[in-house]
């Protein structure tokens, strides 16, 4: 069996993250999401894979290149659609396929379950319908699909996982998924609703921190680089080549910490918190569920607690993150959410700043100390 991912997307929801990437190289865990379905495509037997890039191409590409695994890519020029961008791969499809999300995680035992059927959709419950393909099943079959409707009937959505044959292409007038699958429907074709075990998407940047806190649990337990006698770990801990963990510094699992880090002395690390290569975290320092990417700077005395921290990014000593309850306006919607910040990427902050339910956009720079910042602040802002 043939698999198709679709990593073409911009994610424009999980802005300001994805300016400068892909939704689809989004890391959690200190892994890009799509590593994750492609490794668990592997583990089902399934080596003959298809991707579909378009937004920043040339990152997917790059990232591609550099895994231990053969892929076809295709490019879809423009950004019209799911089923627009499947189109590009079906020259090179040649019977029974998997279609798939590249920046949904999903887990091998789904996929599993997925390659023993012909023309089925993964399912599972969630609790925000409205923000995916909204599926009716009667007797273990759909009975109709709409996409992201504005009221729900029911709580069971489409993953984005499908299993199909060529004959699924006939039915593709538009350029989404799930108008095709509900004209199979309207021409009397079965699909099954099949329910995934173990799947997660990030709609908002802030879910980051729930799917990181998920798959921490699966990284493996090596500890590389140099850790201090003195320093107190606990748990499942990853450690990269490279990386220095302090005297007196303690870390409480799951946390993955990648490669040529500087950790402590004197700091806490405690559960889901994943730190990226190249990060310096200064002495006095407390770190919790949160994700941290590559080449970040904590500066002493901070503590960041449910907080998402893009790339580059230099938070000075005494900073402070601060989970609290609020309503954002994003995509002309509103939305409550609970969590301390998310950063995107080269965002400064001067010393004793407290951002307190916010999200930062990239490059912005915050010059006066002794701050307060909440709501949306856009991309390359100032703030004195």
């Amino acid at each position: 069996m043939q698999a198709v991912i679709l990593a073409a997307g911009e994610g424009t929801r999980l802005r300001p993250l994805t300016r400068s990437r892909p939704k689809a190289l989004t890391p959690v865990a200190n892994t890009p999401i799509i590593e994750y379905v492609i490794k668990a495509l592997q583990m089902s037997g399934i080596r003959d894979i298809i991707v579909v890039v378009g937004y920043r191409k040339e990152h997917v590409i790059r990232y591609l290149n550099m895994l231990d695994v053969q892929v076809r890519v295709v490019v879809q020029e423009k950004q019209l659609g799911t089923a627009h961008a499947l189109r590009y791969a079906e020259p090179f499809l040649e019977g029974d396929f998997l279609l798939l999300s590249g920046d949904n995680y999903i887990d091998p035992r789904s996929i599993q379950q997925m390659i023993k059927e012909k023309n089925a959709v993964l399912v599972t419950d969630h609790p925000s319908p409205s923000n995916f393909g909204v599926v009716m099943v009667k007797d273990g079959y759909i009975c109709e699909i709409r996409e992201k409707p504005a009221d729900a009937r029911g709580f069971i959505v489409s993953t984005g996982v499908y299993s199909l044959d060529r004959s699924f292409f006939k039915y593709i007038v538009g350029n989404e998924i799930p108008d095709a699958l509900q004209a199979m429907l309207n021409a009397g074709e079965q699909i099954k609703a099949i329910q995934a075990f173990d799947w997660q998407d990030a709609i908002y940047p802030w879910d980051l921190l729930q799917m990181n806190a998920r798959l921490l649990k699966n990284i493996d337990g090596t500890r590389a680089g140099t850790i201090s006698r003195s320093s107190k770990l606990y748990g499942l801990i990853h450690i990269g080549k490279g990386t220095t963990i302090g005297p007196n510094t303690y870390i409480q699992g799951p946390v993955s910490i990648g490669n040529d880090c500087h950790i402590g002395p004197n700091c806490c690390i405690m559960p889901n918190t994943s730190i990226g290569s190249r990060v310096t975290v200064d002495p006095l320092t407390y770190l919790g569920n949160s994700l941290i990417m590559d080449d970040v700077v904590v500066g002493s005395h901070s503590r960041i607690l449910d907080a998402v921290i893009g790339e580059a990014c230099t938070l000075r000593d005494h900073t402070t993150t601060w989970s609290h309850e609020a309503i954002f306006e994003l995509e002309h919607q509103f939305m409550k959410a609970t969590f301390g910040a998310v950063l995107g990427d080269r965002v400064s902050s001067a010393p004793f700043t407290i951002l307190k339910n916010c999200i930062i956009g990239n490059n912005v720079s915050i010059e006066e100390g002794n701050t307060t910042i909440s709501g949306v602040v856009a991309d390359n802002s100032v703030v004195i």
